[in-house]
């Protein structure tokens, strides 16, 4: 028997979408959106054209499992795609803050962002490059789209981290585990014990009722492996892509089906008193852009924490305005 390839969804049949970076994390969401079925055209952008024939080379052997075409282009081929993915940028090594990154990525986003604009003044931009919210920011400022059209990945892969750790914790599958991290895709990110639930119930009810221990200990143990871990993977394999790219296709997939998800993502707004700043909070995506409808119900020292991430965040912002 044939292998019969998986159908494409209706929206794939004329959806272009465009990777600029071809580094690891471009080319891992390259291989995930072409086994996804939600794009008919990949467009891979890079400057170095030689690594980028070579990946889409590769790729396109995987290629014959799928119904999308990918190839190397310019900033030209830009034109008519739903979404631009920028990624490119230079990577966190072991014992950098991303923050440390700021200087040097904003200026590419200079260079990067004008190109997107002049070929695809509709299209939607989706931020990867670290800093992510300082660089959300700046290629809001640097495109002059409106705010719902310029997505950062944010906190969507802290918010997945988090379920797995929590889900590892309580002895259930992270999808059964509703929480999230908000804030700064950094060191300053907010886990929302306030609103974390298992089955319904916050985690204090949930314990109760399964009969075990709710140690805030434990807790804080799962908020800081969250909170540390593209550090230790960083420190072990010099990277992280598999999880940032399956992250990406997921925001990726209601933009493209206008599907009306909510996600962590960031988008440039004012949070907790502090304006024009790029921060993570729940999001519902879809053709359009992203959408903040309904604010997060915060408590007290939820609010001050999210303050202080975004001044953070802002201080970077500063730094690279001046």
């Amino acid at each position: 028997m044939n292998y019969q390839p998986p159908l494409v969804v209706g929206h794939a049949k004329s959806t272009k979408i465009v990777i600029v970076g071809a580094g690891s994390v471009g080319v891992t969401t390259a291989y995930a959106l072409l086994l996804s079925g939600l794009a008919a055209e990949i467009v891979l952008i890079d400057i170095d054209k030689n690594r980028a024939l070579g990946e889409v080379m590769d790729l396109s052997h995987a290629a014959h499992y799928a119904q999308a075409k990918i190839r190397v282009g310019e900033y030209v081929d830009c034109a008519g795609a739903a979404a631009v993915i920028i990624t490119a940028g230079v990577n966190q090594k072991p014992g950098q803050t991303r923050l440390d990154l700021v200087q040097t990525n904003h200026a590419l986003f200079e260079n990067i962002v004008p190109q997107i604009v002049e070929n695809a003044p509709d299209t939607i931009l989706i931020v990867a490059t670290n800093p992510v919210d300082v660089l959300t920011y700046s290629a809001w400022k640097i495109s002059g789209f409106p705010v719902q059209r310029v997505i950062g990945s944010g906190t969507s892969m802290d918010t997945t981290r988090f379920r797995h750790e929590l889900g590892r914790h309580f002895g259930v599958s992270p999808r059964s585990v509703h929480a999230v991290i908000v804030g700064e895709h950094g060191d300053s990110q907010l886990p929302v014990w306030s609103l974390a639930t298992i089955s319904g119930m916050r985690l204090q009810d949930y314990c109760g009722q399964a009969g075990i221990d709710y140690a805030h200990d434990d807790m804080e143990e799962c908020a800081r492996k969250t909170r540390e871990a593209a550090y230790e993977i960083i420190q072990r394999k010099g990277k992280t892509n598999y999880g940032v790219a399956s992250v990406l296709v997921s925001i990726i997939e209601p933009i493209i089906t206008n599907g009306d998800a909510i996600m962590t993502v960031s988008r440039v707004g004012t949070y907790a008193g502090v304006e024009n700043v790029s921060l993570s909070m729940p999001c519902k995506l879809n053709r359009d852009g992203a959408h903040q409808d309904v604010p997060l119900l915060l408590n007290a020292s939820e609010q001050e924490a999210l303050r202080k991430s975004a001044l953070s965040i802002k201080e970077a912002i500063m730094s690279v305005e001046k």
